[in-house]
């Protein structure tokens, strides 16, 4: 900010003493100029009339007398007027005297100087007739005036002054070096003065950029050094206030945080001792729910059911409690993430094909090796599928792996209800669900899609979602390869439109027991044939 302010201070510094320097130097050119026209003319009236006196009054009545008369008459108005100026006598184009031509320069050279325009000013009969000239050789600005002159018997002639102006240019030369050493001077002081006052003002500045930046490092207790009692000063205390009041919200939140992560963990353990003793009495209902009646034997049936899903929440309680406190640990081990999925897929075919959901899958060429941890990515895969077929609507589910260089992608697409895109917002919060009246076909605590996501940011991935009303969803698990990361190139789209999985690679087809096994779930439902049938064989 410094070269910036001190760089535009320059340039409009720069451009104003030019401009100025300008201004000043015309007016004083034309101060000067005006000055010597206005006695030029005064001098050359004077000396005008003092000739003519002369010419009127001279006895000379030949050639020979009238030239040395102009001749004598040029020397003493070359003295009287001095060195700057030049005397030229010339014969008038309308002098129609018998007598030889008498002209006369002095000095000798001068005579170029008076150009046919004065000439013809001079003829028109004006008194006094000037000009601006260039005088001959030196180039030397300079001033002509010219007047009629009578010569008697010689007849009409015509008389010029021509004066130089070199002392005029050489003291305009002296001012605008005055100006241009005073306009060096000028800028110079004041991009001194700039910087300085820059420095001044944004030293605060900088001084509160390093403290602000060193708070989002964590360290809170950074503090900017008030000096004084001006506008900075007052801006330091501001800064500092904000800072303290800062680390207290900071620290009271972390402590809250630390308090619910702990009250989480340990409700969650605590809570296992009586479970244990409640699914051993439920255990042994269950066992015995054939010798009740109906109503308690459905009692039973719920009771051991609800039972199952206490203790995954309370699972998935202390999961996520684990990965809020960062203790998550990992065992990471090479493998080809198209088997796990796979073996998920084989897994969930029984459960699909029971809710008249068909499950394919497509692999596209291998292998998909990663380094990651199974328990881990297979339980994200699980919730991804369950959440896929809980939502499907009886139209389906397709599963695509995909893999370059430098990641493993797999996607997870239902043609459902979709999503729309304020529940994509939030589809990963906890114990969200974007339909809260409707019930929960394969179970679930509301923490499946929040823990899939930490997992896939524990292997450094992503897990991203799609989703449109009446067009379904489409969530994409990214796996690194490498240390280099995932790269800007996923292997797979997030979005792939029904009939675009063909192009991935491969159907996948199972055995002839997870088809079986579908269809007896199939059965059991009341279906009348497998889904899974046509698509895997």
């Amino acid at each position: 900010m410094s070269l910036r302010i001190v760089t535009t201070t320059l340039v409009i510094g720069i451009g104003t003493v030019m401009l100025l320097g300008a201004y000043a130097t015309t007016q004083i050119r034309d101060g000067l100029v005006e000055d010597r026209v206005d006695r030029v003319l005064a001098e050359s009236a004077r000396d005008a009339a003092t000739a003519q006196d002369l010419a009127s009054s001279t006895t000379a009545a030949n050639a020979a007398d009238m030239q040395q008369f102009v001749l004598d008459l040029l020397i003493e108005l070359r003295s009287v007027g001095g060195s700057q100026r030049g005397i030229v006598v010339l014969r008038s184009p309308d002098n129609t005297s018998q007598l030889p031509l008498l002209v006369g320069a002095l000095p000798t050279g001068i005579g170029p100087a008076v150009s046919t325009d004065m000439r013809a000013a001079v003829a028109d009969g004006q008194s006094l007739s000037w000009q601006f000239v260039a005088l001959p050789e030196s180039e030397v600005p300079g001033v002509v005036v010219g007047t009629p002159l009578d010569l008697g018997v010689a007849g009409p002639y015509e008389l010029y002054f021509v004066y130089s102006l070199s002392d005029e240019q050489d003291t305009l030369a002296l001012i605008q070096q005055v100006l241009a050493i005073g306009a060096v001077v000028l800028v110079g002081l004041v991009v001194v003065m700039t910087w300085y006052v820059t420095n001044q003002a944004v030293r605060p500045v900088r001084q509160a950029a390093r403290v602000a930046s060193r708070l989002a490092e964590g360290r809170l207790s950074e503090r900017m050094k008030v000096r004084g009692h001006d506008e900075m000063a007052t801006l330091a205390q501001t800064f500092n206030d904000m800072a303290e009041s800062l680390q207290r919200q900071i620290t009271r939140m972390e402590h809250l945080s630390r308090l619910q992560r702990r009250f989480v963990s340990d409700v969650s353990h605590e809570l296992r001792t009586p479970l244990t003793t409640i699914r051993m009495a439920s255990d042994v209902l269950h066992d015995a729910r054939e010798d009740f009646d109906p109503a308690a034997a459905r009692s039973a049936e719920l009771l051991s059911t609800q039972l199952d899903r206490f203790e995954a929440l309370l699972a998935d309680l202390l999961e996520i409690s684990r990965i809020d406190a960062g203790a998550a640990q990992l065992e990471f081990e090479a493998m080809d993430v198209g088997d796990l999925v796979r073996d998920e897929v084989e897994a969930m075919i029984p459960v699909a094909g029971g809710l008249g959901i068909t499950l394919t899958m497509r692999m596209g060429p291998g292998p998909h090796t990663a380094s990651i941890d199974r328990p881990r990515v297979g339980r994200i895969v699980r919730n991804l599928l369950s959440n896929a077929v809980e939502h499907a609507s009886q139209a389906g589910v397709e599963v695509a792996v995909a893999s370059n260089r430098r990641g493993v992608a797999v996607l997870v697409r239902d043609y459902g209800v979709g999503l729309t895109t304020q529940q994509v917002d939030r589809v990963f919060d906890r114990f969200w669900r974007a339909d809260a009246a409707r019930a929960r076909t394969l179970g679930g605590t509301g923490l499946g899609l929040s823990i899939a996501r930490e997992d896939a940011l524990l292997h450094d991935g992503a897990l991203e979602v799609w989703g449109a009303p009446g067009q379904g969803a489409s969530f994409r698990l990214l796996l690194p390869r490498t240390s280099e990361g995932l790269g800007k190139n996923p292997p797979l789209p997030l979005v792939l439109r029904q009939g675009g999985f063909a192009n991935v690679g491969e159907l996948v087809e199972f055995s002839a027991a997870v088809t079986a096994a579908g269809a007896a779930h199939d059965q059991a439902q009341e279906s009348p044939a497998s889904p899974l049938e046509e698509e895997t064989p």
